[in-house]
Formats: C-alpha cells, structure tokens, sequence
C-alpha cells in the first residue's frame, strides 16, 4: 500500500513539474507576443504616417509648398540610462511646414504655430482644411510633431513629456522658422491648438509671453489632476509609464500641476487669448476649462472666451465640416487677423469655403 502510495505521489509530482512548466513557458510566450503586438502597433503608425504624409500634397499642394523639415528641442527630461551613450543631446522631431505660393521673399508674413492633440498623436490630413483656411489668408503655418508623437517609433514615443519639454518643442518650431525664413514676421506669431494643443498653446504663452502675439486655445485640457479623476486606468496608465511620469496624480501631485495651465495662470501676461470650449465635449470635459476661465480671472487676467452649449459634435464641434464649425471658425479667424493681420483676412462663409474646400 506504502509504495502504491509512493508511486502515487511521484506521477503527482512530475504531473505538476511538467504543468508548471508548461505555464512558465506560456507566460514567456505571451510576454513574446505582447512584445511583437507593441512593435507592430509602431510599425503600423510609421506606415500610416507615411501613407498620410502623400496626402498633404494633394490637399493643400495648390496653395501652399509643403515640407517636411528634421529640427531638434530641449535634452530629455528623464533618461532611462543616464550614464548611457546619448544622454543628455537633444531631442530630434520633425515639423510641417506650408508656405503660401506665390510667396515674396521681401515681404514678411505672419507665423501660425499649430500644434496636435491627443496623448499619443500626431499631425495629419485631419487638419488640411483648416490649413488651407490659414494659408489662403496669407499664414505661414508650422505644425510640429512634438516628442511623444505617433509614427516615429519607439523611442519617440516613449520620449513623451505631456505639459513638459515637449511646450519646448513646440516653441523650438517657433524659433527654427523665425531663424530660418526672412519672410516670417517674429512680431507677428500665433498660436492655435486644440486639446492637447490647446494645452500646449497655454503653456507656451505663459513660458514665453513676449514670443506670440496672440493664442487661440480650443476645447483646452486645462487640469490634469482633475482629468485623472474622470478617465479610466487605461488612459491614467499613459501617465504613470515609468518612461513618463511614473508616479499617480495622488502619488506627487506636484508634477501633475507642474503640467497642468490651471496651475499655472500666474505666469499669464498679455498676450491675447482667446478660449472656446463646449458643455458636451466628450473628451475634455467642461469643468476643466470652466475651473481654467475661473482661474485666470481670480488672477485679473485679460481674455476672451465662449463656452458653447452642446454644440454638435462634442470634442470636435469647431473642426468639423458643418455650418455650425464653420461660423466659429470664422470667429476664430477674425480673433487672429485682429492681431496678425494676414493680407487676406476671411470674413465670411463664402471666403472660409472657398479657401477650404476650392468653391
């Protein structure tokens, strides 16, 4: 009985060796796997990039010279290996640029610095009308693919200081064209972002007041504290990635308001503002700028603003194609021309539109 036992016991235990083994090689293979599904992911938005970037000339080609042009920003803030080979040089990003024909390299033209959205994102076609819209008045337009942008790699992507350096980027682009192009007018620089952007667009004017002479902050994310509050973990997990910050809002709120514009209104001086934003946004929610227009005010801060009662079309409700997105953008546009004063300013629907869409 004894050995029947003991023979028992032995297939028992290299029954549950051989299934342990089984489940660590299972594991690797999935770890294997979700490694080569992450690489993929990359190389599919290099691919989209590149099929993207065809498009531009089709689409704005007849009015603007287009190019893509390989400039650089600050070092990054947090290096995974500082003792590595390559610590501490800057990071390189590329920029679109979009000149108007018929261009006169003896004139001077004003600037119109156009950052993206989103967390991880990038600049696409998306945005050609509204390229198109600006070029036709006689902008120069600059959008750059500030550090942390899709369609550039790992490394890029993982490169993502959200509200840090990458406010550096953007104004490195400011700088590049001013430096580089004659043409461009230095004392005539805007600033137009949405979202992200329109974080983006907030910070610089509060690190860099006398360097944009107006800004233009659509449907802004205003706080991130009060953000990670209202998303779910999937969307907190980009923040908390031990390449980025690496640490919750609760675990150093410091660094989440060190990146947050509500947090930062003091440094506001005069340049002018304008805000929109819409009480049924479905990714920046209305409460984040409502506390941001509060915020600037308590600091006696001068600025423009709308808040915009369920327009349709939520987030995008400015961008869009419909009537409705086109009569704000003509807002929009006047708030720039009031302080650029591009040579052909739009005024109406028939002007957006035939600047936009060619009739």
């Amino acid at each position: 009985m004894k050995q029947k036992i003991m023979f028992l016991l032995i297939v028992i235990q290299i029954t549950f060796t051989s299934f342990s083994q089984d489940l660590t090689g299972l594991a690797k293979n999935l770890e294997a796997l979700q490694k080569n599904d992450a690489s993929l992911d990359h190389r599919i938005d290099q691919l989209s990039k590149q099929i993207d970037d065809l498009m531009w000339e089709q689409k704005v080609g007849d009015i603007a010279h287009v190019d893509k042009l390989y400039i650089y920003g600050p070092p990054k803030w947090k290096e995974k290996n500082p003792d590595a080979m390559g610590t501490g040089n800057p990071v390189k990003f590329w920029i679109y640029t979009f000149i108007p024909k018929g261009v006169d390299i003896h004139k001077k033209y004003p600037l119109i610095v156009l950052p993206h959205g989103g967390v991880h994102a990038d600049f696409t076609t998306y945005y050609a009308h509204i390229v198109r819209e600006l070029v036709s008045q006689g902008y120069v337009v600059v959008a750059p693919e500030y550090r942390g942008s899709t369609g550039y790699g790992k490394a890029f992507y993982e490169a993502i200081d959200y509200g840090g350096l990458e406010v550096e980027d953007v104004y490195a682009s400011r700088n590049f064209m001013v430096e580089n192009f004659e043409f461009v007018d230095q004392d005539r620089v805007g600033l137009v972002g949405w979202s992200h952007g329109g974080l983006i667009t907030l910070m610089n004017i509060f690190d860099h007041p006398n360097d944009f002479q107006c800004a233009f902050a659509g449907v802004p994310v205003s706080d991130l504290i009060a953000r990670m509050g209202y998303y779910d973990q999937g969307y907190r997990a980009q923040f908390e990635a031990d390449y980025h910050i690496g640490q919750t809002a609760n675990q150093n709120v410091a660094e989440y308001r060190r990146r947050s514009p509500i947090w930062n209104v003091e440094k506001m001086k005069s340049t002018p503002l304008l805000i929109h934003t819409n009480t049924n946004d479905d990714d920046v929610n209305v409460l984040e700028v409502e506390q941001l227009i509060r915020a600037l005010k308590a600091e006696g801060k001068k600025f423009e603003y709308e808040i915009f009662q369920d327009a349709p079309g939520g987030h995008s409700f400015d961008r869009m194609d419909s009537k409705t997105a086109q009569e704000i953008r003509i807002k929009i546009h006047g708030f720039l021309a009031k302080n650029l004063k591009p040579e052909n300013p739009i005024r109406s629907l028939s002007d957006l539109r035939k600047a936009a869409y060619k009739f």
